[in-house]
């Protein structure tokens, strides 16, 4: 499996090379977002985030590989055609399983065959691989909705990102079960960078307290630096919004959680610009990772 896992990173890598050009090349941004627990309001997050991200006017897709709980098209009401399996088998290209959300989102589910990719053949790889690069073109920011734990699947989209948003609650077994998958990520990259946030606490006291322990304790005893994106109080608009269908940021802007939401993105587009790798990078990094845990 490593040998046939290395074949597939190669062909990737020499795959469609950038043309030499002075212009500078534009790549999505690949951000995923998880939880050491499922429960914990990640989904809503992402979605929620999504939302604030194009309001500010940039480009998002969220991908959705919860393979177990896919659940961004019941928050918005919207049941996908297509899922990125029948991308996986050739069968339609990325701009035809491509569902439009509210506020000219994307979003798209992932299926259930992302090991699959592992099994194409050259030329299979190489067309999935020219569909994965037009999201590169079209997206400012891909955001990975992934399932709770620290299964393989999670691991890997965890460690292929740009970064990580990693949610957790003020319960201990959501903050027992964030610190385990921190450490799993911190035995295989050091310098990953993931930012904590804190949903659902009951006050800026409480949640602030969550933030520093987990940041203290992950890198006191497993030498990576944590940052803090923020939290969210717990809000009776978001259950609300959940049975609607209707995301909190469209159905009620104005409250708390929709503000918190809000200062977030903020603060996640308004660091240091770094470099990032774009969608075929992050493929590229995916498919080194079959074959190695």
């Amino acid at each position: 499996m490593n040998d046939q896992a290395e074949m597939l990173r190669r062909i990737v890598n020499t795959y469609d090379q950038e043309p030499a050009t002075s212009e500078p090349v534009k790549r999505a941004k690949v951000i995923t977002v998880t939880s050491g627990k499922g429960g914990v309001g990640k989904t809503s997050l992402t979605v929620n985030l999504a939302l604030q991200l194009s309001m500010r006017g940039l480009k998002v897709v969220i991908l959705d590989v919860d393979f177990g709980l896919a659940n961004v098209d019941v928050l918005f009401g919207i049941v996908p055609k297509y899922t990125l399996l029948d991308v996986i088998r050739g069968e339609k290209n990325i701009l035809e399983v491509l569902t439009d959300g509210p506020d000219n989102i994307k979003f798209l589910s992932g299926g259930s065959g992302v090991e699959e990719l592992v099994r194409l053949d050259r030329k299979s790889l190489r067309k999935f691989v020219s569909n994965i690069n037009i999201l590169d073109k079209l997206f400012d920011i891909i955001l990975i909705d992934t399932g709770a734990g620290v299964s393989r699947n999670v691991m890997n989209f965890i460690l292929a990102a740009d970064e990580v948003v990693l949610v957790t609650t003020p319960e201990p077994t959501a903050i027992t079960d964030a610190y385990a998958l921190v450490k799993m990520v911190s035995r295989r990259d050091q310098k990953k960078k993931i930012n904590v946030l804190v949903n659902k606490a009951d006050s800026v006291k409480e949640a602030e307290n969550v933030a520093t322990k987990l940041c203290q304790v992950s890198e006191k005893f497993l030498s990576l630096k944590l940052s803090k994106l923020g939290y969210i109080l717990y809000d009776d608009n978001v259950t609300k919004s959940v049975k609607l269908q209707r995301p909190l940021s469209l159905y009620n802007p104005k409250c708390h959680a929709s503000k918190s939401i809000s200062e977030i993105a903020d603060k996640l587009t308004s660091g240091p610009e770094t470099e990032v790798q774009g969608a075929k990078g992050f493929i590229s990094k995916l498919l080194s990772f079959f074959g190695h845990n």
